[in-house]
């Protein structure tokens, strides 16, 4: 109180210099997010799909890259060139995840890396959004579910035609049918034809070993896979025209199409119960064409994929939508009577809530799992049956070593 004007002046001088050094950015003035609020991005797999995906997580929340990784070095420094120079560069992902800045990791190496990543990232505190399919065989994406509950992190697929299938009363109305039981037996058959890019990630057998790039670490790439001779369709978009890195055009476009016909027709927790495929002898390398897989569920429902690019049509049966008409009566009143499903959470709307995106682990696995059951079939050459509860095909110890591939060491789920 009894400070003098001289020195009150001084002292107020130096308090307004000392606040003018903070900009309006770090304070969040001018409508600006402060650091506080912005989340750390990076991406991991920086060719191909890497840029959409990393856009696709960081879209409607404010975000900053911070690191980049790629087993090619080029492809990282060169998409850290374009988006930030001075975020930080990486050749192997488990460095990435070590750097507590990163809060969200965008994945979109190929699918044979998704698993391990993924995981290794719920245990590094990271939210994932990851490539589509989710996983290069079946145990995997269960390994993944129990990853991030166990680390409550959110998960979701880059695939979003599910949250445009929950906004149609249509689809919401067979969604409730079908979640009800009630519809039993059930005729519903849903045939998807053509769109799968089948003869585009047919492979080429015996090509002749090459030298990789210098900046390429090959080692690394090949990771849990076998490791193989060098040969340029192995990398890039090509990689899908080999089962040790994913599985052809189904997996490439398949979890597009069936993860939102799998939200409509209410089987986000479960799997086909049979399988049946028409296609020529599978090459044990190199995936080809087929003509049409039909999947069916405990409840008689049944998915179909026909190729339209090799073979006869799918003709056994008519498509047909399940409906109220199918239903008695008091069933009906039943079904109308039910709440719509709650709406589904986008990647963004999850991470600020705390909360699961719509087609968070469990479902996008169930997704997955359509995909790699008809690969199994097509390469088995015969009809199976699969176990949805304990996820094993029945009474076939060859099918299942394809279920549950063994990884290259070191690696391990």
């Amino acid at each position: 109180m009894n400070q003098s004007r001289r020195s009150f002046l001084k002292t107020s001088a130096a308090a307004a210099a000392s606040f003018q050094i903070v900009s309006s950015h770090v304070v969040g003035a001018n409508g600006q997010t402060p650091p506080s609020e912005t989340y750390g991005a990076a991406l991991i797999g920086c060719g191909g799909r890497g840029p959409g995906t990393y856009q696709a997580m960081t879209g409607d929340l404010p975000c900053r890259l911070v690191a980049a990784c790629d087993v090619q070095r080029s492809r990282a420094e060169a998409y850290i060139k374009r988006n930030n120079p001075e975020a930080a560069l990486y050749t192997d992902f488990r460095r990435l995840l070590e750097n507590p800045d990163v809060d969200l990791v965008a994945i979109a190496t190929p699918p044979h890396w998704h698993a391990l990543i993924s995981i290794a990232a719920a245990e590094a505190g990271k939210d994932v959004l990851c490539e589509k399919p989710m996983t290069r065989f079946i145990s995997e994406g269960r390994a993944v579910v129990q990853a991030f509950e166990r680390y409550r992190r959110v998960f979701q697929i880059g695939t979003f035609g599910r949250f445009g299938a929950s906004r149609s009363k249509a689809s919401r109305t067979i969604h409730k049918i079908m979640r009800s039981g009630l519809l039993n037996p059930n005729p519903g058959v849903h045939i998807k034809k053509g769109g799968l890019k089948i003869h585009q990630w047919s492979g080429r057998p015996g090509l002749a070993p090459q030298v990789p790039s210098e900046d390429l670490d090959w080692e690394l790439y090949c990771g849990p896979s076998p490791y193989k001779p060098y040969v340029g369709p192995r990398v890039g978009g090509t990689h899908r025209n080999y089962w040790d890195y994913e599985g052809g055009g189904m997996c490439d476009m398949g979890q597009h199409h069936f993860d939102p016909m799998q939200w409509v027709y209410g089987k986000d927790d479960t799997s086909p119960v049979t399988i049946e495929a028409h296609a020529p002898p599978s090459h044990p390398e190199v995936t080809g064409m087929w003509a049409w897989i039909e999947l069916t569920y405990a409840d008689g429902f049944t998915f179909v994929m026909d190729s339209d690019e090799w073979g006869p049509r799918y003709e056994r049966k008519t498509a047909r939508q399940p409906s109220l008409d199918d239903l008695s009566p008091g069933d009906r009143e039943k079904v109308e009577a039910m709440p719509d499903p709650e709406p589904l959470l986008s990647f963004a709307e999850a991470v600020k809530q705390r909360k699961q995106a719509g087609g968070g682990p469990e479902a996008a696995h169930r997704a997955a799992c359509i995909l790699h059951l008809a690969n199994l079939a097509i390469r088995l050459g015969r009809k199976i049956q699969y176990d949805p509860v304990n996820e094993v095909i029945v009474g076939d110890q060859t099918a299942n070593r394809l279920v549950d591939v063994p990884m290259r060491s070191p690696w391990h789920l």
